[in-house]
């Protein structure tokens, strides 16, 4: 090689965005979400030319959403563009519901020159600062040679112990900045996190608390589907014949058509009377009633397995805690009820007490759902989906009567196969964790649907991501249980009524949304199907279209009865009820 000819090679220049799109590939990064603008948009090509899909969305929330979505179905964390100020301040809230909800996730965010800092620059905001209370690990690089250290950290601290978002903060004169390329090391991609594994002691103890338990009863989390334990979890449960009882993202690591399922009974009497109850991956937070009477007996005795050893302990005192991945520990208990078999008995008056329940719950909700009046109610409209809904679906389901009522009848057989508002109960995340799931399914398992159930509420924090779902033609069948409001709305007849009075700020209940609002025609201005649909029959048809074509995306807009509220029941998974 000639001299001049090696000094070109030496002096070969490379961009910021490029070495940050290396680095992210480096660590296995599949996917990004998010909104371009500067001073962001060469990371989002760059990032495409090396080969990670990329998503524009309409939304930094809901990009955010979807990322962290692709964290909780894949074990890897998608991560999230975003522009500087505004978009960053935007995506607060999916990386505050990824934390809350235990999922990897990575935001990358443009952020103001270095030179221009106190300045006033354009979008000029402390976000690293900002992140930190809604992250594991917030920083920005001190240089472009130090990016690729930064990101395998971040991707690291996202998925080792309880996963979780982190941010990294890339300044506007990164981006462009020419670095030589032999000053960038790239670093290895970082190791699947440990496994550890709980004390035997405690888990002979917890074997012992078991078999000594009178009223025993499984508590299955979203933690036990994210740690793929459903193969131990499910051994356990048939070989010891024990009842079982999913949280609601824990739905599917049995299957919920399972005997031993025990959700129809749900808190007013499997949590309620339970003597003994082993918590898999489950916190007891307000989703659980934090695990204190009235909701559970005063000397009930839990074991909690958790992959945290700060969440043991907390709001009760543990008979046991085994601290460790939740697979590796459920099949340490495995172990000990090979060594000496053990079955909890059948036919035991529990047993007894949680089928007669199950039975009574069942049959009140197959009366809701056998009233033939128009318009629908909610019982209605979810048994006439749940008889048409493939087997393999992803059920996205967010509201408030529509998502508690949704997973009482629309069933799981799958794990990982139900996304809701989960711990942080955050409404807007359905389009796009719908989004996430249906662009991880063109990759992992073609041909698998994605239903995403919304309450006409909660449609509206998301729904120009139609647009998004019809820009990349994702088959996506979405239902609009439409009541007209928050909880319950008004008729057209009563809304018109009201106005001949005066101004709706002034009249209109705060409750109330405009009476049949045509959802679906959202979805038709973009080139999808749209249906209105007002009657069973209607709901039917319309649903059979949609699942049988996979060319493009549908909405069925389903009116039913503005007042219809949830069944009567002693206690929902909600602390307080709704209205």
């Amino acid at each position: 090689m000639s001299e001049s000819n090696f000094g070109d090679a030496s002096e070969e220049q490379v961009s910021g965005a490029a070495v940050l799109a290396r680095a992210l590939k480096a660590q296995d990064v599949q996917y990004m979400f998010g909104i371009v603008g500067i001073p962001v948009t060469e990371i989002a090509i760059a990032a495409q030319q090396l080969g990670i899909r990329y998503v524009g969305m309409r939304n930094e929330q809901a990009a955010c959403y979807a990322a962290s979505a692709v964290g909780y179905l894949t074990g890897r964390p998608g991560v999230c563009l975003v522009v500087s100020g505004p978009g960053l301040v935007h995506a607060l809230g999916g990386m505050a519901n990824a934390n809350m909800n235990c999922w990897p996730l990575i935001v990358i965010g443009g952020s103001s020159e270095r030179c221009q800092e106190t300045m006033g620059a354009f979008q000029e905001f402390p976000q690293v600062e900002a992140c930190r209370l809604y992250s594991k690990f917030s920083v920005r690089p001190s240089s472009i040679e130090a990016i690729p250290s930064i990101i395998e950290k971040a991707v690291r601290s996202s998925i080792y112990g309880r996963p979780g978002a982190c941010y990294i903060d890339i300044p506007a004169d990164f981006v462009n900045l020419q670095v030589n390329v032999n000053s960038i090391k790239y670093v290895e991609c970082c190791m699947p996190p440990p496994i550890s594994m709980a004390e035997t002691s405690a888990v002979q103890m917890a074997a012992s608390v078991i078999r000594n338990a009178k009223r025993p009863l499984l508590i299955i989390g979203k933690g036990a589907a994210y740690a793929h334990a459903e193969e131990g979890i499910r051994k356990l449960v048939e070989q010891c014949k024990l009842p079982f009882l999913p949280t609601p993202m824990g739905k599917g690591v049995i299957p919920d058509n399972h005997p031993n399922c025990v959700a129809a009974a749900r808190s007013s009497r499997a949590l309620q009377f339970a003597d003994v109850i082993v918590l898999f991956g489950a916190r007891l937070n307000w989703i659980l009633h934090f695990g204190l009477p009235p909701r559970y007996q005063p000397d009930v005795k839990f074991i909690q397995i958790d992959i945290c050893a700060e969440e043991l302990g907390n709001n009760v005192r543990p008979a046991v805690t085994l601290l460790g991945d939740i697979n590796a520990v459920t099949k340490q208990l495995l172990e000990q009820f090979d060594k000496t078999p053990w079955q909890y008995p059948p036919e035991s008056k529990w047993w007894n007490t949680l089928r007669e329940k199950m039975k009574s719950n069942e049959a009140a909700s197959k009366e809701l759902a056998s009233k033939k009046s128009l318009p629908m109610n909610y019982y209605t409209v979810f048994y006439h989906v749940q008889e048409q809904l493939p087997r393999d679906c992803m059920v996205v389901s967010e509201g408030a009567n529509t998502m508690d009522i949704g997973r009482t009848v629309l069933q799981n057989y799958l794990p990982r196969h139900r996304l809701d508002a989960g711990t942080f109960g955050t409404m807007g995340v359905g389009l796009g964790f719908a989004i996430a799931a249906a662009i991880v399914a063109k990759d992992r398992n073609p041909g698998q649907r994605v239903i995403c159930v919304e309450g006409d509420s909660a449609f509206g924090f998301s729904g120009m991501e139609v647009e998004t779902i019809c820009r990349y033609n994702l088959p996506i069948v979405l239902l609009v249980v439409n009541n007209n409001g928050i909880y319950q709305g008004i008729d057209t007849d009563s809304w018109k009524e009201m106005l001949k009075f005066g101004d709706a700020t002034a009249l209109a209940p705060p409750m109330c949304l405009l009476p049949n609002a045509h959802y679906e025609q959202v979805m038709a201005a973009f080139g999808g199907s749209g249906y209105f649909v007002q009657t069973r029959e209607e709901l039917q048809e319309s649903l059979r279209k949609s699942l049988a074509d996979t060319t493009k995306p549908s909405l069925i807009n389903i009116m039913i009865e503005p007042q219809s509220m949830r069944k009567a029941q002693d206690f929902h998974w909600l602390t307080r009820s709704n209205m």
